[in-house]
């Protein structure tokens, strides 16, 4: 796949094995990341990554609809956007 950063963001209720399977899908797809952060606020898991999509032979695609079938079966939200979709969407 060409040149990509993107924004990876998960959200639900905390439960054990979420950061397992979606970097696992990340590390099959051969999707690096270069920057995580994790918090749980109450019983609720957050976590924001900036991945680089670049060296994944798979489409943007797939790697979205990997991570989605990841979140559904832990019964979290997850979200790939590509960077400068992340940045026009949230710009102040």
């Amino acid at each position: 796949m060409a040149d990509g950063r993107a924004v990876l963001t998960v959200l639900g209720v905390d439960r054990v094995g979420i950061v397992a399977r979606v970097t696992t899908v990340l590390a099959e797809l051969q999707v690096n990341i270069e920057d995580i952060r994790m918090a749980l606020l109450g019983d609720v898991f957050t976590m924001i990554a900036m991945v680089n999509v670049g060296g994944s032979t798979a489409s943007f695609g797939d790697i979205q609809a990997a991570l989605n079938d990841a979140g559904t079966a832990l019964g979290v939200q997850v979200m790939l956007q590509r960077e400068e979709t992340f940045r026009v969407m949230h710009r102040v």
